[in-house]
């Protein structure tokens, strides 16, 4: 077997997220990702527009009397006609309203990782923690996903989301510290020592609950607060903007959320082993992307005591890819 079959036969990390999902891969020693937005938008069936569309190259599928167009391309055309595009996923699980759920990410899924090289190809793939509520939902979700990776021929095991970040960013502590994972649909939490998971869970409140709030908020499409808060966004306060102080707004609420959840969780825990160091908290995912996000989360936790003593606090170089690549590292230990 030469070096490149080699590469492609080994383990993958993917992050099924409620916004995107993205593929990990390990090749010469350097990691490399592929990402598809997890969204579609529907047209009507015709055969001149499927023809366009594969004269276009353009991801869709055709479903009886529609087209399905998912993934990146989902979102340009959503910005040409002006609409919102669906997702398939919500609060980080399958949306049980959405009836092409599972048949788009099924579609995402098989053109980022396409059939495994050899049969029996690891990969693990993320799930998030449970909420207060949502864990039958969970078990119903990680089934699906699984059921489709088994299918192209992968040995499929899941993750939980903050663990995934534990493993992708805190090996310089020996895997030891909190990892969050701040995503669309949740923000997943979990506290590891020596790899082993001794707190998990997740908070709804998150990146879909800041551009919802907002849009109702200004009377914007939620598409487009998105990308303000991708591209322009800073959380430094309010201003003269009703857009940005609407999201300012929300993203104060989401935080606070978050800090005490994590607060509670860890005071109330019985069986918390010694910590006798301090440890490192790192924060992921495309919600804490925007500048300010940080220096207001710090702001957050030490308002009160925290039940442990931190020795650092950052967010992650490449948090878009965080979780993909942890699910990575978790593959080929």
């Amino acid at each position: 077997m030469n070096k490149t079959e080699q590469d492609y036969t080994q383990a993958l990390g993917l992050d099924v997220g409620t916004s995107r999902i993205v593929v990990a891969r390990n090749s010469e020693r350097r990691y490399e990702y592929q990402a598809e937005l997890n969204a579609f938008l529907t047209l009507p069936y015709s055969k001149l527009a499927e023809s366009l569309l594969q004269k276009e190259n353009v991801f869709h599928e055709v479903q009886g009397p529609e087209i399905l167009v998912a993934g990146n391309d989902a979102q340009k055309f959503a910005e040409v006609f002006h609409v919102e595009t669906r997702r398939p996923m919500q609060n980080g699980v399958l949306n049980p309203r959405e009836p092409h759920s599972l048949a788009v990410v099924q579609r995402i899924i098989a053109k980022l990782i396409g059939k495994a090289a050899v049969e029996g190809q690891k990969i693990f793939f993320s799930i998030p923690a449970p909420t207060d509520d949502e864990e039958g939902s969970i078990a119903y979700h990680e089934a699906s996903i699984r059921q489709i990776l088994l299918e192209l021929g992968y040995e499929a095991t899941p993750i939980e989301e903050g663990l995934a970040i534990v493993f992708g960013e805190l090996g310089g502590s020996n895997y030891t510290g909190i990892g969050i994972s701040c995503g669309s649909g949740l923000c997943n939490v979990c506290l590891s020592v020596l790899s082993v998971p001794v707190i998990s869970f997740s908070v709804p409140k998150a990146g879909d609950f800041i551009d919802s709030q907002a849009a109702l908020a200004t009377g914007d499409l939620a598409t487009r607060l998105r990308v303000v808060k991708e591209q322009t966004f800073h959380l430094n306060g309010l201003g003269n903007d009703r857009v940005k102080n609407a999201l300012t707004v929300y993203y104060q609420e989401m935080i606070m959320n978050l800090v005490e959840a994590l607060r509670n969780r860890i005071s109330a825990a019985q069986r918390l082993p010694r910590l006798d160091q301090a440890i490192p908290l790192v924060l992921s995912g495309g919600t804490v992307a925007p500048k300010g996000f940080l220096d207001q989360f710090g702001k957050a936790l030490r308002a009160r005591d925290f039940p442990v003593r931190l020795s650092e606090l950052r967010v992650s170089a490449d948090p878009l890819n965080s979780t993909a690549r942890g699910a990575l590292m978790a593959a080929l230990c």
